[in-house]
């Protein structure tokens, strides 16, 4: 027994030895490079390439153009602020207007019932080309056609916004001149946007902003 003892601790010393002596074997062969000559290269960050078989950087094309920039990547011309003039026809004395006489008066000067309940002058028969338009003082503007003999409307706004379908100044003429026809023919007041009295002056005033309004837009 004692001698089979001795023979299988010999076995395993020589065992842990040969693994010794592979595993060292095999740590070497590793460090070793794969090819004689072999040299490794670091990378580089600079223009030059340190690689002789890398390419050149290509030179910039004198004769090259910015790409062409095609109509769906243009941008939208912004539309120009609007403008809007303002006139009030009222009752003397803070009376007020029957509401059926008032309608009858704004057809005769040429305006329809429309859009939004109020009454507009079109350019032709193109509801989509208002020239200027006339609401009620009385909240919320619009005129309830149905009850006109009911009412008692102390006055209304006659308001135009530009750019619109006519020129500026043709526009505001035919506004001023409906506006005085229907204060004469109601008996009330043309009155300005603050509630003063609509004067000669004033009109000429009004009358040169919008020219200066339309030159500004087809400057822009």
């Amino acid at each position: 027994m004692d001698g089979l003892r001795w023979m299988l601790l010999l076995f395993g010393l020589l065992v842990i030895v040969g693994v010794y002596f592979y595993s060292r074997r095999e740590r070497e062969r590793q460090a070793a490079p794969k090819e004689k000559g072999a040299r490794r290269v670091e990378p580089s960050f600079s223009s030059e390439s340190d690689d002789p078989g890398a390419l050149p950087e290509a030179e910039p094309d004198e004769g090259a153009t910015e790409p062409e920039v095609v109509a769906g990547d243009r941008e939208e011309p912004a539309k120009p602020k609007e403008m809007i003039v303002t006139l009030r026809i009222v009752a003397k004395n803070r009376g007020t207007f029957p509401g059926d006489e008032l309608a009858l008066t704004l057809r005769g000067i040429g305006m329809r019932h429309g859009r939004f309940g109020i009454f507009h002058r079109y350019e032709g028969d193109d509801e989509d080309k208002v020239v200027f338009s006339a609401a009620s003082l009385v909240e919320p503007g619009s005129f309830d056609l149905a009850n006109l003999k009911d009412q008692r409307i102390p006055g209304i706004t006659l308001f135009m916004v530009l750019p619109g379908p006519l020129d500026g100044a043709e526009a505001y003429d035919l506004m001023v001149a409906a506006g005085r026809a229907m204060a004469k023919s109601l008996g009330g007041e043309l009155l300005d946007e603050s509630g003063s009295t609509f004067s000669i002056q004033r009109e000429r005033y009004l009358r040169e902003e919008i020219i200066q309004y339309q030159h500004g837009i087809k400057v822009a």
